[in-house]
């Protein structure tokens, strides 16, 4: 079922999305060559209780983590592994915390490094201008079929792959809670939008295939094929006049 927030839940989520924001702007800029990605981990759960919130994905389905880190080939669901970060991995850290049963959910994909491959570079900046242009169709009324195809034809356009198998979703008391929000639609087709739904849009991008397998670990998704993945996400407020981005990354 759809939640509609109130005013106080929307405040509460708020907090939870502006330290979030902070959280992965602080985790960017640890992204280096050296770094070990259980640091990561550890230090992302120092920065969020410092401000009192809480892990969400620690314990979720008995994650084992408090961030998922993806790197390379890697889509979605990494597992931080003791494991050092190179020159030119593409690293992507989704991750989300609680404020007083109120959840924020957002990811970032980082060069690590100053070593740039040109495509991967594309396939990286493609894939968070997707997220940009969705975010520019969420207003009451629209129909989530349009943020789909919004993302699916940027995408397709500029020659990468969409895993069907993922999607974005709403948000709230819950991590995950109703709609669903596809990466890929037909415009004007699906659940119309209203104010004070909180929706998470996170378009997962791969370069040359749209197949993906899952490792032994039953969590970490990677490319079939190899190629490289990116992936971005927001939690977003719907409004009547447009929406807020609850997940801005800050300083």
């Amino acid at each position: 079922m759809v939640s509609i927030k109130s005013k106080e839940e929307i405040k509460k989520m708020k907090i939870a999305g502006e330290v979030l924001g902070q959280a992965l702007q602080f985790l960017k800029k640890m992204i280096q060559p050296g770094i070990n990605c259980q640091k990561l981990d550890e230090e992302f759960l120092k920065f969020i209780t410092e401000r009192n919130c809480q892990s969400n994905f620690y314990g979720y389905y008995d994650y084992p983590a408090h961030i998922c880190i993806s790197i390379n080939e890697q889509l979605i669901h990494g597992i931080p592994q003791n494991r050092v970060l190179r020159n030119g991995d593409l690293v992507s850290i989704d991750t989300g915390c609680i404020y007083e049963g109120y959840h924020a959910d957002a990811a970032i994909t980082v060069i690590c490094g100053d070593y740039v491959n040109p495509l991967h570079k594309k396939l990286v900046e493609d894939t968070q201008k997707s997220l940009q242009l969705a975010i520019e169709q969420v207003r009451a009324g629209v129909r989530i079929g349009t943020i789909s195809a919004t993302v699916q034809k940027f995408i397709e356009e500029n020659g990468f792959q969409l895993p069907t198998d993922f999607a974005g979703h709403g948000i709230g008391t819950s991590m995950h809670e109703d709609p669903l929000i596809p990466n890929t639609g037909i415009p004007n087709t699906g659940m119309r939008l209203q104010a004070g739904m909180t929706i998470c849009i996170e378009p997962m991008v791969q370069i040359s295939t749209s197949k993906t397998i899952t490792a032994s670990d039953g969590w970490t998704v990677s490319s079939a094929d190899n190629s490289m993945a990116a992936h971005f996400e927001h939690t977003i407020l719907v409004t009547e006049e447009g929406c807020e981005i609850l997940t801005l990354l800050k300083d």
